[in-house]
């Protein structure tokens, strides 16, 4: 199934405000260091990029200008990775053994009586966050603890 450049986006935006950062996760996920870095790259790259031009600018002169300005793009653009990977990612569907884990989970969290929705029958990334999203929310800290033991 292709999907166009902006709804990655859209969906990776999405899927990074969903997603729960949590220190349990990040020896499970991959996604809780790439939203981290990706938040961090969203706040800190144009001004990188408009202070790496300006200096080289500044320091080269217009000679350069054709690299200087993909020196800035580069910078730009490293955000805009991390949103299309966490579209991509968001999109995918589970592997069997996250699939099973998150069966699981998310039998456990009804029995808990959390309001979730229905599991489909190939879930995904994102009914993933949503699941984990929920369950630091609405349940403690030791049922939660039990997941990653």
């Amino acid at each position: 199934m292709s999907q166009s450049v902006l709804t990655l986006f859209r969906d990776g935006q999405e899927y990074m405000k969903t997603w729960p950062v949590k220190r349990e996760l990040y020896a499970f996920f991959p996604e809780c260091r790439v939203v981290s870095a990706t938040k961090l790259a969203i706040k800190a790259m144009p001004p990188l990029a408009v202070l790496a031009c300006t200096t080289l600018l500044n320091t080269l002169g217009d000679a350069y200008l054709p690299q200087i300005i993909a020196i800035g793009l580069f910078f730009l653009s490293l955000p805009l990775q991390g949103l299309l990977w966490l579209g991509h990612r968001s999109n995918q569907l589970l592997p069997p053994q996250i699939k099973s884990w998150y069966q699981e989970v998310h039998s456990k969290m009804r029995a808990e009586g959390c309001q979730i929705q229905s599991m489909g029958a190939r879930p995904k990334y994102k009914e993933l966050a949503i699941a984990l999203k929920t369950a630091f929310t609405e349940l403690d800290k030791v049922f939660t603890q039990k997941w990653f033991d």
